[in-house]
């Protein structure tokens, strides 16, 4: 064997001695990579800091100007009382600069499809801000607006609707007192909430509004005017048997139950076929008037006699 082919034959031993030992620091090599690899934290996953995105509001419906005065402190006063009795348990503050749940248009309807939820989460979001005083004279009370969560209504959309209702000059403000929405320490409180809810408010303030085992219609109770979901979505038979819109309901039920924070009572029919005084528990019955959601009509107040 020539001197070139010994070397070869003496590399190629050598390369077979070492052949295993390669072998395992490669395989020793290979395990400390993955043991490295499992040690470090996985970016997405429980071992690593995740940061929630910030959920996506839908946009937000044309309000004319913003409302710059929107306060920003905790809520106090009667939204943020909390009991077992019915009470709202929490308040938490929403900016009326929110967007609109959508739903049909309420001047074409007589009532909303599907069937309410009976009951919401137990607490309440409050519209922020301050609105314009509503009416010309008379004295200055206020008034904040609430919707219990977990019932899928919008707090500024109702907090709205509100404010249209009672700035109507058929309304109260229409002659003898000023309305204002503030966001917090308020005369009183307008709430919408589940049927279950607003029962359980109204049993506390010591109102039934039980027919047939379920709460059915709205009350006001301790500077409490509480709005029950299922007639704000539904109106009443008495509205959509006379093919009356729910716009008009509802313009009747806020209008009557502040009518009642307001210091008025229950009133009678003035006479049949004439439109119903709105003191008149139009949701039950009309005692032979006819549906009308208004406290006053051709510029004067409309009543009917005391009950």
């Amino acid at each position: 064997m020539g001197s070139f082919e010994a070397m070869n034959a003496n590399a190629g031993a050598g390369m077979r001695r070492w052949a295993p030992t390669a072998v395992t620091v490669l395989a020793l090599l290979g395990a400390a990579g993955a043991v490295l690899t499992m040690a470090q934290p996985d970016q997405h996953g429980p071992g690593s800091p995740v940061v929630a995105a910030a959920p996506r509001s839908a946009p937000a419906a044309a309000r004319g100007a913003a409302r710059a005065d929107a306060p920003t402190a905790t809520p106090e006063g009667p939204e943020a009382a909390t009991g077992a009795a019915g009470a709202p348990t929490a308040a938490s503050p929403v900016s009326l600069r929110g967007s609109f749940s959508a739903e049909p248009d309420v001047t074409a309807v007589l009532r909303l499809p599907g069937r309410p939820p009976a009951r919401g989460e137990g607490m309440f979001h409050t519209a922020l801000g301050t609105g314009p005083i509503l009416g010309r004279s008379g004295p200055l009370r206020t008034f904040s607006v609430a919707v219990e969560k977990g019932i899928g209504e919008d707090t500024a959309a109702f907090a709205d609707a509100v404010e249209e209702i009672l700035g109507d000059e058929r309304s109260w403000t229409g002659g003898g007192v000023r309305l204002r929405r503030v966001g917090r320490n308020a005369d009183f409180t307008v709430y919408l909430a589940s049927r279950t809810q607003a029962g359980a408010m109204c049993l506390a303030g010591g109102i039934n509004i039980r027919v047939d085992g379920r709460p059915y219609t709205s009350c006001r109770v301790a500077h409490r005017v509480i709005i029950n979901l299922d007639r704000w979505r539904l109106s009443s038979p008495r509205y959509t048997e006379a093919k009356v819109p729910l716009a008009v309901y509802r313009q009747y039920v806020v209008n009557h139950e502040v009518g009642h924070e307001l210091g008025h009572r229950h009133q009678g029919c003035p006479g049949r076929g004439r439109p119903a005084p709105v003191m008149v528990q139009q949701t039950l019955k009309l005692l032979g008037c006819r549906p009308y959601a208004w406290p006053r009509r051709n510029g004067k107040a409309w009543t009917g006699p005391p009950l």
